[in-house]
């Protein structure tokens, strides 16, 4: 399964593309989304890996995801997510637990721990 992730440090901040609070959609599924944590590489164990059907590279950035009019989130890699230019907000029923607002196109990510496993 997918273990937690700790969000960013400053200097690891940089070696991703989108940062928690940040508007995604999946390039290939067309959902979108809002970033809540970063993963500098795939976390998910091996059994994890191999059911993914899209299967890239675990060497970058992970990005967990509140899904769109959903109830769920999603564990999708960098190259599987460009930035989401609608800045309308999501609709999940978890946004008030990692968020304290949205501005300006993105939402502004609490001090809340997410963990998942």
């Amino acid at each position: 399964m997918i273990r937690a992730a700790n969000g960013l440090s400053d200097e690891s901040a940089r070696d991703a593309r989108f940062q928690p609070g940040a508007l995604v959609k999946h390039r290939r599924y067309g959902y979108r989304g809002v970033v809540v944590a970063v993963d500098l590489r795939c976390m998910a164990d091996d059994a994890w890996y191999q059911k993914n059907k899209t299967q890239p590279s675990r060497d970058q950035p992970w990005y967990h995801v509140l899904v769109d009019k959903g109830q769920h989130t999603t564990y999708a890699a960098e190259e599987n997510l460009s930035r989401d230019d609608l800045s309308v907000p999501i609709d999940h029923p978890w946004i008030e637990l990692f968020f304290l607002a949205f501005s300006h196109g993105a939402y502004v990510r609490n001090d809340r721990p997410w963990s998942f496993e």
